[in-house]
């Protein structure tokens, strides 16, 4: 018995052997042609959602991990990576995942460093692995008050953010919303929110009113966030125009109407039809808004009116110096 138990044992090693040999990992950091099966392989799978973010430009990765030059573009087309790096061939390319789209292919999400340069791109192989199309993300070269993030959805719809912090202190929002279109071959833009199309500036629709009581005056908190309180048509009323930005502008309200004054420190928007009820407390230096109804027709569902806002002092007009006469 003991004497035919030894062919059993071989042949389990032998095929315990043979499967360890077939899970190695190929490496893809030479020059050898490697299988295209290899490439994808290589790519760690990830769940989706998935994003991006500028920290992942200065990660530091192994470079056990890396891809040759020479393997990368035996599957991508040199030009992908010239668009950003120009001719420039002495780079470092990392695999960062790939995530899988039972209708179009597999998306692979990868870095490129050179000496003066960071990108990441994603990539997609279609359903027989061949190249499709390619789009980078995160370009390094947009200067230090640029902040970029790029979102892949489980519908693999890709929103790239970028936020910009301006001169002045105030921070300024794009956005720009791509899919892939498998006819074309390519990534369609379907929407955008350009950079510079952000209101800087507010328009008060009631500053030429008078402002003769003794809360008419202006209260804010940040440069997109106002209150304005005018004299009302009666003497038992405040004019009001409210605008404000919440969540680096993602939510926004506004109002204009008349208050009607409850006490010496209180008044209250109330309308018929309208179901906001929103209440104004005032103290020497500030006013408190607190919805007392619902007021989300006026703005929108994540935030509300609530808040105080800081009275700015009315700038006295600076004197002008008679000119003295004149020497004949």
């Amino acid at each position: 018995m003991t004497l035919l138990r030894w062919p059993l044992v071989l042949l389990v090693t032998f095929v315990f052997l043979t499967g360890c040999k077939q899970k190695k990992k190929v490496s893809l950091s030479g020059e050898d042609p490697v299988e295209v099966s290899d490439f994808i392989s290589f790519f760690a799978t990830v769940n989706l959602p998935y994003s991006f973010a500028d920290s992942l430009l200065q990660r530091k990765e192994k470079d056990s991990s890396q891809i040759s030059y020479k393997v990368f573009t035996q599957f991508v087309p040199d030009s992908m990576i010239s668009k950003v790096f120009g001719k420039e061939k002495k780079l470092k390319i990392y695999p960062v995942g790939k995530a899988q789209d039972s209708k179009n292919g597999t998306y692979l999400f990868t870095k490129v460093v050179s000496a003066a340069k960071r990108a990441a791109f994603i990539i997609v192989m279609d359903k027989k692995n061949a190249y499709m199309t390619a789009m980078p993300v995160l370009p390094s070269d947009q200067g230090k008050t640029m902040q970029r993030t790029t979102l892949i959805d489980k519908k693999f719809t890709i929103t790239q953010t970028q936020v910009r912090k301006n001169a002045d202190g105030s921070s300024s929002e794009g956005k720009d919303i791509y899919v892939l279109n498998p006819d074309t071959r390519e990534f369609n833009l379907i929407m955008t929110d350009a950079l510079d199309d952000k209101v800087t500036e507010l328009i008060n629709p009631i500053d030429t009113v008078a402002r003769k009581h003794k809360w008419s005056a202006d209260y804010t908190a940040g440069k997109m966030n106002l209150v304005s309180i005018r004299d009302g048509r009666k003497t038992d009323r405040l004019s009001f125009f409210i605008h404000f930005e919440k969540s680096n502008s993602e939510c926004t309200g506004e109002l204009k109407g008349e208050a009607m004054i409850k006490s010496a420190s209180l008044a209250e928007y109330r309308l018929g039809g309208d179901p906001c009820v929103l209440q104004f407390r005032f103290t020497a230096s500030s006013v408190t808004l607190k919805e007392i109804e619902g007021c989300g027709a006026h703005r929108e569902l994540r935030c509300s009116f609530d808040g105080t806002f800081v009275r700015k002092k009315i700038p006295k007009p600076k004197a002008v110096k008679p000119k003295p006469p004149s020497r004949k």
